[in-house]
């Protein structure tokens, strides 16, 4: 059974920053794609970053320079550095794989 669960998440400061991480079980992790995803109150769900297994990431233009994805093949967990946080980073973050999604951390940027 495929498990990925989400931790990390809080009430943060503008210009703030946090880590997410995504704990990982039920499949080959070090041979997988991992994403993170977001939901913003009231909006879809976008892609926010994604990590190949050789480390070699992307990143969706709005987070590029803030946002840094790794992944810890030996612990199967994949993080999502957040730095220089904005209010409109405010949202549930997802960590994905092969189309699954856990149960999100909400991360909430206010001053």
């Amino acid at each position: 059974e495929v498990q990925l669960v989400e931790s990390g998440g809080g009430l943060v400061q503008p210009g703030g920053s946090l880590r997410l991480s995504c704990a990982a079980s039920g499949f080959t992790f070090s041979s997988a794609v991992m994403y993170w995803a977001r939901q913003a109150p009231g909006k879809g769900l976008e892609w926010v970053s994604y990590i190949y297994p050789n480390g070699r990431a992307k990143y969706e233009d709005s987070v590029k320079d803030r946002f840094t994805i790794s992944r810890d093949n030996a612990k199967n967990t994949a993080y999502l550095q957040l730095t220089s946080l904005k209010t409109e980073d405010t949202a549930m973050y997802y960590c994905q794989w092969n189309g699954q999604s856990g149960q999100g951390t909400q991360v909430t940027v206010s001053s």
